[in-house]
């Protein structure tokens, strides 16, 4: 098999280029099905890694050398191990997913050979990003995916306002690449290798708190901070709803913002050895899983409520990684990919049925008309709840029982945080679904359910979130917890430094009745809100109360940022233009221009052309180097 593992991430590439060449050329059927089928077929062959792994253990494939400077040696080599072999089913299970909803979503769209490129590249990228065997590798697919993420969030580019949001995403990105490549750097000064295999031993040898491992640490996590959309770069992953649902479901649920959690996963043993830079994770994940949701409680678009939830889920794996749970935070990963993918799918069919609507305030009663979406949207917000048996209840409360190790202040916001996940994600089901329908009557009357190709990938992730978190059920539920086993080799040297904790059956229960029973007084609370009482979020020109108006407007961070960023580098340029390019730079360039064009226009009226003035004037140069030389002015 390890002869063919690098077809994994060639076969997507290869739907980028005929994709990509014969987008007007080739009909829509032919390139849907090239797209999707050459992602199914990675697909087929991440399963076949997979097993492998699983039967032999890690793959580990050198194709050649790559840079060769000095000490510093890095081939290009794919490493396949328990992490990454999952993150490839991940990929390209769901991403194949994805794609075959966007032959149904995209059908009618004119860029749909160019759509189905793009999507083909995203995952190319992502596949080399967790595939690589070094962090080089691995950055060439952290800067392929964010340039993958630009092309489709602006895929409707004459929307200035889509295009404006594809600049943010891939601008505010680049501030967070910044720091994960000063932390490569940084680690070949310290160990002079990037590759894992020999870096790791190397980390695993030094001190807890070392000066090094914290820097390079810290900036790693910056990096992940932009990738994965946490405070206080967080703002892009919203405003990428801009692009086609099949995109956000993309970026969300199986590629882009897990490469951050994925890098600090791989990277797990420089951050045991650095307990600062761990509550510097841990606190970071949870203020955003908590601000996020409480700007998710107010939102009336239905993909902005959903994007909102991703950056609050995103902090949950975060404080998972904060506080040592590595396989619960991946866990999360694993399960958020399947029903977030599924929501945003599912948010998809509900616009196309509305004819683009977003706004949840103008839908309403669509159980009746949307069943197969309805069941499938269900299952994927008491996923997301937290609410047992379903895949989420099971890895979030892994991470709560671990941040209850940890912290109990950790543990009270966590818990209070899926409270408020299980409220707006109710409030988010119960105005689309139920009631009266409050759209256009032209609306009304259109409304359908989506075709099979959108609808078969909903009835898959759905089952996917139901079942989803058995490979993880705890020893207290009479489970043996896979997933912990089969990941235990790439977290062997962390978990034999982190310090060990052992919670009692009887307080594993607590916690876990804690968070299924403040999920479900927040369900019940937001039914009795928007069903029983018919509230309805009011119109954008009324007032609020001032708490409500600051979640709506989530919390004025773009403004914010905005003042304290935009505007004054907007005044620097305006500045620097006006007064050190155009009357400095300019002025002198253009000065010595004018001086040399007024001088000569001096010199000039000496050629006149007469022969007796110029011998003249060459009689009065002799005479006055004559004098000089006479005057013993200088030496002759």
């Amino acid at each position: 098999m390890n002869q063919y593992i690098w077809l994994i991430p060639i076969l997507p590439l290869a739907g980028f280029v005929i994709n990509g060449l014969g987008r007007n050329s080739l009909s829509k059927g032919i390139i849907g099905f090239i797209g999707s089928a050459l992602v199914l077929a990675s697909f087929a062959l991440s399963i076949a890694v997979f097993f492998q792994v699983k039967a032999t253990g890690v793959i580990n494939v050198n194709y050649f050398d790559w840079i060769n400077a000095g000490p510093v040696k890095v081939p290009f080599a794919f490493l396949v191990d328990q992490l990454s072999s999952i993150m490839l089913l991940i990929i390209t299970g769901v991403g194949f997913l994805i794609h075959l909803y966007s032959i149904g979503y995209m059908h009618d769209d004119k860029g749909f050979g160019k759509f189905f490129a793009y999507l083909n590249l995203f995952v190319f990228f992502m596949l080399l990003l967790v595939m690589g065997s070094n962090y080089i590798i691995m950055f060439i697919g952290w800067e392929g995916v964010g340039l993958c993420s630009y092309l489709l969030i602006g895929f409707w580019y004459t929307n200035a306002s889509y295009a404006d949001a594809a600049k943010k995403a891939f601008i505010m990105n680049r501030i967070g690449d910044l720091g994960f490549l000063m932390g490569v750097f940084l680690i070949i000064y310290a160990f002079g290798t990037v590759e894992f295999a020999s870096l790791f031993p190397k980390v695993a040898a030094m001190k807890v708190g070392a000066a090094p491992l914290t820097a390079i640490a810290l900036l790693l996590f910056v990096g992940a901070m932009g990738k994965s959309a946490q405070l206080p770069l967080f703002t892009w992953l919203p405003d990428a709803m801009a692009g086609p649902t099949p995109v956000s479901a993309l970026i969300h649920a199986a590629t882009m913002v897990t490469a951050g959690i994925y890098m600090i996963a791989r990277s797990n043993i420089i951050y045991t050895l650095s307990p600062f830079a761990m509550d510097v994770v841990a606190i970071v994940g949870l203020a955003t899983a908590l601000f996020a949701a409480l700007i998710a409680l107010t939102q009336t678009d239905i993909k902005k409520v959903l994007a909102y939830s991703t950056v609050s889920q995103l902090g949950y794996m975060f404080l998972g990684l904060g506080v040592g749970a590595y396989t619960g935070s991946f866990f999360h990963v694993l399960t958020h990919a399947f029903f977030k993918a599924l929501l945003f799918l599912g948010a998809g069919s509900v616009i196309h049925a509305v004819s683009g609507e977003q706004d949840m305030r103008k839908m309403g009663g669509l159980k009746g008309k949307l069943p197969v979406t309805f069941v499938t949207m269900l299952i994927g917000t008491i996923a997301i709840s937290g609410i047992p048996p379903f895949s989420g209840f099971f890895s979030k409360d892994e991470i709560l029982a671990h941040a209850y190790e940890h912290s109990t202040t950790f543990y009270v916001i966590g818990v209070f945080t899926a409270m408020l996940t299980s409220f707006y994600m109710f409030r988010m089901m119960y105005l689309t679904f139920w009631g009266k329908f409050r759209g256009t009557h032209e609306q009304e009357h259109h409304l359908h359910e989506s075709p099979a190709t959108m609808t078969i990938p909903l009835i898959v992730l759905a089952v996917l979130s139901i079942v989803g978190g058995l490979i993880g059920v705890p020893e207290v539920l009479g489970g043996h917890h896979e997933l912990a086993h089969y990941l235990a080799p790439v977290f062997k040297a962390s978990t034999a430094a982190l310090p060990m904790h052992e919670l009692s059956s009887n307080t594993e229960w607590i916690l876990m009745g804690t968070s299924v029973t403040v999920a479900l007084i927040a369900l019940v609370y937001a039914y009795i809100k928007y069903v029983q009482n018919g509230r309805v979020p009011v119109a954008d020109t009324e007032e609020r109360p001032a708490l409500t108006s600051l979640s709506y407007h989530k919390f004025y961070v773009d403004e914010l940022y905005d003042f304290l960023i935009r505007k004054p580098l907007d005044f620097l340029s305006t500045f620097f233009y006006n007064v050190v390019e155009k009357l400095g730079i300019d002025g002198l360039v253009n000065g010595i221009g004018k001086g040399t064009i007024e001088t000569s226009k001096g010199l000039r009226l000496l050629q006149t052309g007469n022969v007796g003035f110029y011998i003249f004037v060459m009689v009065l140069g002799i005479i006055g180097v004559l004098l000089y030389t006479a005057f013993g002015l200088t030496k002759v």
